[in-house]
């Protein structure tokens, strides 16, 4: 009924799930599991199948040893190399028992028809209903460090990583600004280190993942050194030649030993980064550039998803960061910049995939930018300059009614994957 990871393939289990089987099978770290195939999402949640379900998810579980697990989607049309789906599923991290874990199952299952998923897949041109899913079910890494790598995207290009302290929800959800490294072939490092002010740890309680502050003293420390940040290189090479292409891999570093938990399609390229130290101004405030392009509109202050009716499209969101709830106003708007997130956070994926700029990790940007300012984001430099302040009243000259129906669906909660 189950399908052990290293015998996943793509056709049972989908994308993500044959890519980390097939690096399993080269002996390359990838933490052990099983899958639960499309098969079983196909044939429906009744209360045989239910308990047939929970007997199977029982027995891998007792062959793994019982341990805290990782349940993360695997969906037909998740991680393709033109369309990643990135944090568009839930992810359960830290259930322990077989209860928890079917649990876990159900939700990655419940999350291939929520809000976010479905604007993101019409927005992509896929079947907003039809697609399968098969769920990942892994043993769980306890992280000191962790983040995502892109691999070169051709011969003598750079390795990109973003690294912060903890379990990788903070990279890729973008609530912490990360260490950014670019290994050039030759081994030399180019560093920028973030302030990782929080981190996230798993519970002990089985409740999922904790927050907490990071101590001063560690904030601005590297999260990886040199030898750790060429190592972490090496395996990203050995990664796009057994999968064949460029890839966007989520990695952790545990006791010194570096696992990888996740690589999919790069399916668009990050802009370079900054040549050079910069510093903002009193008009022009700079970030690490998210994704290309260039866009004037207003700016529409938002702070979490009860502000999301405000958006309009052409608006500029300025967010202190965007998880995968935020989506949809990627869809409307003409740019979104950031207080924390870096550039291969999956809100700057999704952008660079939607084709709209953004600029990410500028410091107390909501509240430098005034809403209703006229702002110019040039996603490639990454660059925000400050206009004039507009008037924001609904109604009068230059604004927009009120009675302008959003063209996405209001999400109700604001939840990181």
């Amino acid at each position: 009924m189950l399908t052990d990871l290293w015998d996943a393939t793509a056709a049972a289990c989908g994308g993500k799930a044959a890519a980390l089987g097939t690096l399993l099978r080269a002996g390359l770290p990838v933490p052990d599991g099983f899958v639960v195939p499309f098969a079983v999402h196909c044939a429906g949640t009744g209360s045989a199948g239910s308990d047939a379900l929970r007997a199977a998810v029982a027995r891998h579980l007792a062959r793994l040893g019982d341990p805290a697990v990782a349940v993360r989607s695997s969906a037909d049309a998740e991680d393709r190399p033109d369309a990643s789906a990135a944090g568009m599923y839930e992810s359960v991290l830290g259930a322990r028992g077989t209860p928890a874990v079917v649990a876990a199952v159900r939700t990655c299952w419940a999350s291939l028809h929520s809000d976010r998923a479905l604007e993101y897949r019409s927005s992509r041109a896929a079947s907003p209903a039809s697609e399968p899913m098969a769920v990942l079910v892994q043993r769980m890494v306890d992280a000191d460090a962790s983040g995502v790598m892109f691999t070169p995207a051709h011969p003598g290009a750079s390795t990109r990583v973003e690294a912060s302290w903890g379990l990788g929800p903070s990279v890729v959800g973008g609530t912490v600004t990360p260490d950014t490294y670019e290994i050039a072939v030759d081994g030399s490092i180019r560093r920028t280190i973030g302030r990782k002010a929080t981190r996230l740890d798993r519970g002990r309680d089985g409740t999922g993942p904790t927050a907490s502050e990071v101590p001063e003293s560690q904030r601005t420390r590297p999260a990886l050194d040199d030898a750790t940040a060429r190592a972490l290189t090496a395996l990203g090479h050995r990664i796009a030649t057994e999968l064949d292409r460029p890839q966007d891999v989520e990695w952790a570093l545990v006791d010194g030993g570096l696992w990888i938990l996740q690589a999919r399609p790069i399916t668009a390229q990050a802009p370079a980064l900054p040549t050079g130290p910069v510093a903002g101004g009193t008009t022009t405030l700079f970030g690490a550039p998210g994704s290309h392009g260039t866009a004037t509109g207003l700016a529409r202050v938002l702070h979490g998803p009860s502000d999301f009716g405000r958006v309009r499209p052409g608006d500029i969101v300025i967010c202190p960061y965007t998880d995968p709830a935020w989506t949809a106003l990627l869809r409307v708007a003409a740019g979104v910049v950031t207080e924390t997130g870096g550039v291969l956070s999956h809100a700057a994926i999704v952008a660079r995939e939607q084709g709209i700029p953004a600029v990410l990790g500028i410091p107390d940007v909501t509240t430098t930018i005034t809403d209703g300012a006229l702002v110019l984001v040039d996603g490639t430099a990454g660059t925000v300059a400050l206009s004039t302040p507009r008037p924001t009243t609904e109604g009068m000259s230059g604004g927009r009614s009120s009675s302008t129906e959003l063209p996405f669906r209001q999400p109700s909660s604001c939840s990181t994957n």
